[in-house]
């Protein structure tokens, strides 16, 4: 069945079939579908109710400009600026998860650990979303900080479920909220508006390598403390 003729998943369908693509068809998403999965994460939980998210969703001509914008920046090595940290503190456990992630993606892509020009290109197919036709830049208007930002990873988690629910896939990319200036000056949003993170979403492309690439999680006793 065609991924646009898809039935709406259950919530269990949607939560496993759920996971980051990382190649996308060109096929745009129609208007009403964008507003019904939109509308539809607004129910996401937050402290206090005061869903702190401000997503700007980009399609089009303002896509093309701000990914050719974030491709030279990346092509260039221009130095980051996050507005919040972006350092790698993976250690332990976590880091063997990070490294086995990476040894999937780049083994289903045929990149090999010392082929550095082809690791780096992978890398900024990022700022490229990926090819995909829409990406949201989720933002945080000051002066919220931490205990918000984590109502803003439900949200994140609410949208893409919603999406993956109608068969459309997406990658939350912490890449993207490395050059959050020329997002802002690109979408004209004010300095006060910290980006988070960005997420690509369309329709996955079936014949890409780089989506043959599947990880695991971690076991439920493994990661989960039961109290009774």
């Amino acid at each position: 069945m065609n991924a646009r003729q898809a039935p709406v998943l259950s919530v269990d369908e949607a939560i496993r079939r759920r996971r980051s693509v990382r190649a996308f068809l060109p096929d745009e998403l129609p208007d009403a579908t964008l507003r019904e999965v939109f509308s539809l994460a607004q129910w996401a939980p937050s402290n206090c109710n005061v869903q702190p998210w401000t997503p700007h969703v980009v399609s089009g001509e303002a896509l093309r400009r701000l990914r050719e914008a974030l491709v030279d920046a990346a092509m260039r090595d221009e130095s980051i600026k996050p507005d919040w940290p972006a350092e790698g503190k993976f250690v332990g456990v976590y880091r063997e998860r990070q490294v086995d992630a990476a040894a999937k993606l780049y083994g289903a892509m045929g990149i090999e650990r010392r082929d550095l020009v082809g690791r780096k290109l992978a890398y900024i197919r990022n700022h490229a979303f990926f090819d995909a036709p829409h990406v949201v830049f989720i933002f945080m208007p000051e002066p919220f900080d931490t205990r918000e930002a984590t109502d803003i990873g439900m949200y994140a988690q609410t949208l893409m479920l919603a999406l993956a629910a109608q068969g459309i896939a997406s990658c939350a990319q912490g890449a993207l909220g490395l050059f959050p200036d020329i997002v802002r000056e690109q979408l004209r949003i004010p300095a006060n508006y910290r980006l988070l993170f960005g997420v690509s979403f369309g329709y996955e492309d079936p014949e890409a390598k780089a989506n043959a690439a599947r990880v695991g999680r971690a076991e439920v006793d493994d990661a989960v403390h039961f109290h009774r």
